[in-house]
C-alpha cells in the first residue's frame, strides 16, 4: 500500500487524468450477458474506459461489469449504452434476467450430442454406412452447425460488425467451412473427402467446454449467492408491546426485536434483554459459539442457539456487517490481479493472429508443401480452432472467484485481487498487542493477600470499593469481586485520588485501593513480602493495586489484559510462513516485553504513540521491509493504510476494517497465517493456471500447422484446456485451515 494518512488509502496506481478525483466518483456493478470468452470481456472492458471519466473492470469469469465513473460526465444509462454499443447486453444486477447458461448450452448439447455421433460413426467406421450415407450426414450435420452452433455464429457476425474477432469467429469460421466445403463437394460430385464429421464433432466439443465452463463457473460464484442467502428475511420487532412479523426490509436502527432459540437475528444489534449462546460459524468460520448478555453486540444471520433475547437495531440493509462482507467480495472477485494483466494483452491480439496464422498455414500447405486442398484445408481448420484463449481468460478470474469465496466461507474477506501478489512479498508482520494478541480487556491474574487475611473477603471488599469507578482496572476487579461472591454491598462516602486509586467506606469499614504509594502515603506501607510479589507481577506485565482496610495493608492484586489462548500458536504459525513478527505497542517497555516474551516475539517496539504506528510502519519499509501490519483499534488505522498489507480484526472497529487489505472476521489471531496461505495458495493457482493456458497454445498451435492434429482432436483439446483451468481453481474450495485450526 502506498504511504498515506488517511485510513483506507488505495494501493492501485493513480488513476488517467481524466479520471475525478475518488471522492466525486461513484461506482456501480453491471452485470454483463453475451460474453463468451475473455476476448469479449476486453471489448467490453475497452469501450467502457473510453467514456470520459470512467474506469471500468470487466470478469469474464463473474459476468460483471465494476464501473468507476464521474457522474458529472456520464450515468449509468450511458454505461450500458456503451456495453449494447459494443454488441453485449448489460443492467443492473437484479434487472438483468435471462436463461441459465447452463441450462442454455445443456440444451444444444443434447442435440449436438445426438446427431454428431452417427456422424462420427459415418465417417470413421466404413461397415455402418449406409446407402447414400452422405447426404444423411449433410441432413445430421446442418442442424448440428446452425442451430446447435448458432450461439457461435451469432457472436462471430456481431463482432464482425463491430471490427472484433473472438474465440467465436475461430469456432465459427472453422465450422462453416468444414460444412461449406463438404456441401460443395457432395453438390458438385467432386471425388475428395467431407468433413461434415468435423464440423459435427467440433461443436459438441466446443459445447461440451461451455457446458461445463458453465457449470463451474457457477459454482465458483456460489460464495456470494450463499452469503446473500444466509440474511434472514423477516423479523419479529417489538412495537406497542407485541411481536410483530415484518419483512427484513422494514426493519429499523432502533427497533427492539425478538429472537427465538434456533432463529437467525435478523440484522446487527445489542442485547437488551436475556442471555443465549450465538452460533456464529457461518461468518467467523469457527464453530465454538459464543455466550452474550445485555450490553453484548450480536451480529445479523447469525443464529441464536438457546434463550430468548430482545434486540436493538444498530445496522440494517447494506450497513450490516453481512452486507459489507459480501460487497467487499464482490468487489475482490471483480477486480484483476496484476498477474492477469499480460493474458489481457495477449487475449487482445490472439485471435487475429490466429486467424492469419491459419490463413498462411492453408497457403503454405498448398504452394510450399503441394498438398492436397484436402489436406490444407484440414490443417487450417485445426490451427482455427485448437488456438482458443479461453483457457487464457479463465485463468485467473476463476481462481479468483474460487479463492475470494473460500475465504468468506473461513471468516476471511480478501478486499481485492492485487492483495494476493502483496501476501507473496511480505517479509515482516507487525502485530498490535492490545485487542490483537491480548483479549482487549483487564482481568484479575493474581491475588495475594498479608498473613491472617482471608482472600475473599479483601476482593469482596475491593470490588465494592472499585465498583463505583468506570476505569477498566476497577471494573475488572469489580467483576472478579462478583463472580467470586455474588453481590456486591453499596460503598459509602466514594472519593478518589487522580492517578493513584479510590477510598470508601464499605460495611462499615474504610477501605482504599490504588497504587501501592498512595498506601505508603496513607501510611499504609506493603510490608517487605507483599513488596516483593509487586515487584514480580509488574515485571511480568500486571498492574499492581494494593489493598487496605481501616488503615492496615492486606494484600495486592494483579490485573492484566490476558493473552488471547491461541495466540502462541499464531505466532508460530506466521513464522512458518518465514514472516519475521514485531510487536507494535503503546503500552511499557516491561509489560511488552512480558507479552513477547510469551508469545515467542523477538522484536519489540514499545511506548509509542497512536499517531506515531504509521511512522514505525514507514520506518521498517524504508529499511527494505516488506510489511504486513494486523491491528484492530481505531489508532491501528493509518499504519493499516501505511502498511504493504494491512490485516484487520473483524471484533475491532468499522474504520480499521476500511483501512486494510484482508479483514479477519473472527478475533482469532491464527485466521491472519490463514489468509496470508489462502492468499498465496489462491496466487499459485493463477499462476499455474496461465503457465498451462500458454503453454496449451504453445505446443498444441505448431503441432496443429505441422499437421499433426486433426480438426477434431483439437477441438477436444481446447475444450480440455478450459475445463482443466476451472477444475483447477475448483481446487481451491477444499482449502483448509492448518491442522491445529480444527
Amino acid at each position: 500500500m502506498a504511504a498515506a494518512p488517511v485510513a483506507g488509502a488505495a494501493k492501485a496506481p493513480s488513476p488517467p487524468s481524466s479520471s475525478p478525483p475518488a471522492e466525486e466518483c461513484a461506482r456501480v456493478e453491471l452485470a454483463i450477458s453475451g460474453m463468451t470468452c475473455a476476448s469479449c470481456a476486453q471489448r467490453i472492458e475497452k469501450r467502457l474506459n473510453k467514456l470520459v471519466g470512467v474506469e471500468a473492470t470487466v470478469n469474464f469469469a463473474s459476468e460483471h461489469a465494476a464501473v468507476t465513473y464521474d457522474p458529472g460526465r456520464t450515468d449509468v444509462a450511458a454505461l450500458i449504452g456503451a456495453v449494447e454499443a459494443a454488441g453485449y447486453g448489460a443492467a443492473l444486477p437484479a434487472a438483468l434476467t435471462g436463461e441459465d447458461p447452463v441450462r442454455h448450452y445443456r440444451r444444444r448439447l443434447v442435440l449436438a450430442a445426438a446427431l454428431s455421433v452417427p456422424l462420427v460413426i459415418f465417417a470413421w467406421v466404413a461397415a455402418a454406412r449406409p446407402s447414400g450415407w452422405e447426404w444423411l450426414s449433410l441432413g445430421l450435420a446442418t442442424p448440428v452447425v446452425f442451430f446447435a452452433g448458432w450461439p457461435f455464429h451469432k457472436a462471430a457476425a456481431m463482432n464482425a460488425r463491430h471490427g472484433a474477432a473472438t474465440m467465436d469467429t475461430l469456432v465459427s469460421v472453422g465450422t462453416l467451412a468444414a460444412w461449406t466445403w463438404s456441401t460443395v463437394v457432395l453438390a458438385f460430385g467432386m471425388p475428395t473427402q467431407i468433413y461434415f464429421d468435423t464440423a459435427g464433432a467440433i461443436t459438441t466439443l466446443i459445447l461440451l467446454g461451455r457446458y461445463l465452463e458453465a457449470r463451474a463457473k457457477r459454482r465458483s460464484g456460489d460464495a456470494i449467492r450463499k452469503l446473500v442467502e444466509l440474511g434472514a428475511k423477516e423479523a419479529r420487532v417489538v412495537r406497542d408491546g407485541t411481536e410483530v412479523l415484518v419483512p427484513i426490509e422494514e426493519v429499523a436502527v432502533g427497533d427492539r426485536f425478538v429472537v427465538r432459540p434456533g432463529e437467525k437475528l435478523a440484522t446487527d444489534g445489542r442485547v437488551e434483554i436475556g442471555t443465549s449462546v450465538i452460533d456464529q460459524s457461518m461468518l467467523t468460520g469457527e464453530s465454538f459459539p459464543v455466550e452474550v448478555a445485555p450490553g453484548d453486540s450480536v451480529t445479523g444471520s447469525t443464529v441464536n442457539v438457546s434463550g430468548r433475547l430482545v434486540v436493538e437495531a444498530t445496522r440494517v440493509g447494506a450497513s450490516t456487517a453481512l452486507a459489507q462482507i459480501t460487497r467487499l467480495v464482490a468487489e475482490a472477485q471483480a477486480g484483476k490481479a496484476p498477474v492477469q494483466r499480460l493474458a489481457d494483452r495477449v487475449s487482445a491480439v490472439f485471435v487475429p493472429v490466429v486467424i492469419a496464422v491459419s490463413a498462411l498455414t492453408l497457403v503454405g500447405w498448398l504452394f510450399v508443401g503441394a498438398a492436397a486442398p484436402t489436406s490444407a484445408f484440414t490443417v487450417a481448420v485445426a490451427v482455427l480452432v485448437i488456438a482458443c484463449p479461453c483457457a487464457l481468460g479463465l485463468a485467473t478470474p476463476t481462481a479468483l472467484m474460487v479463492g475470494t469465496g473460500r475465504g468468506a466461507q473461513l471468516g476471511i474477506v480478501i478486499k481485492g485481487p492485487e492483495v494476493l501478489e502483496q501476501t507473496r512479498q511480505v517479509t515482516t508482520v507487525v502485530l498490535d498487542k492490545t485487542g490483537t494478541l491480548t483479549e482487549g480487556r483487564m482481568a484479575v491474574t493474581a491475588v495475594v493477600v498479608a498473613d491472617g487475611i482471608d482472600e475473599g473477603a479483601m476482593v469482596r471488599l475491593a470490588g465494592a470499593t472499585e465498583d463505583a469507578s468506570e476505569h477498566p482496572i476497577a471494573q475488572a476487579i469489580a467483576g472478579a469481586a462478583r463472580d467470586r461472591s455474588g453481590p456486591l454491598p453499596a460503598a459509602q462516602s466514594f472519593s478518589t485520588r487522580s492517578g493513584l486509586g479510590v477510598q470508601a467506606v464499605v460495611d462499615g469499614h474504610e477501605v482504599a485501593v490504588g497504587r501501592p504509594r498512595l498506601l505508603a502515603a496513607g501510611g499504609m506501607a506493603l510490608p517487605a513480602a507483599l513488596a516483593g510479589e509487586v515487584d514480580r507481577l509488574e515485571a511480568a506485565g500486571s498492574t499492581v493495586v494494593g489493598v487496605a482496610v481501616d488503615g492496615a495493608p492486606w494484600g495486592v492484586i494483579a490485573v492484566a489484559d490476558r493473552l488471547k489462548e491461541t495466540s502462541r500458536q499464531a505466532v508460530a504459525e506466521l513464522r512458518g510462513l518465514g514472516l519475521t513478527p514485531v510487536l507494535l505497542t503503546g503500552d511499557n517497555e516491561r509489560a511488552a516485553r512480558a507479552v513477547a516474551d510469551e508469545v515467542g516475539i523477538d522484536r519489540v517496539v514499545a511506548g509509542i504513540l497512536p499517531e506515531d504506528k504509521a511512522a514505525e510502519v514507514a520506518r521498517l519499509q524504508a529499511a527494505g521491509e516488506v510489511v504486513a501490519m494486523v491491528g484492530d483499534g481505531v489508532n491501528d488505522a493509518p499504519a493499516l493504510a501505511q502498511a504493504d498489507l494491512g490485516l484487520a480484526i473483524g471484533t475491532g472497529t468499522d474504520i480499521a476494517i476500511e483501512a486494510s487489505d484482508i479483514t479477519l472476521v473472527t478475533g482469532d489471531i491464527r485466521a491472519a497465517s490463514t489468509a496470508i496461505r489462502l492468499s498465496r495458495r489462491t496466487l499459485a493457482t493463477i499462476r499455474g493456471n496461465l503457465f498451462w493456458a500458454f503453454a496449451y497454445n504453445v505446443v498444441a498451435v505448431p503441432l496443429a500447422i505441422a499437421g499433426i492434429v486433426n480438426p477434431i482432436v483439437a477441438a477436444a483439446a481446447m475444450a480440455s484446456s478450459s475445463v482443466f483451468v476451472v477444475t483447477n481453481s475448483l481446487r481451491l474450495r477444499r482449502f483448509r485451515p492448518t491442522e491445529a485450526h480444527q
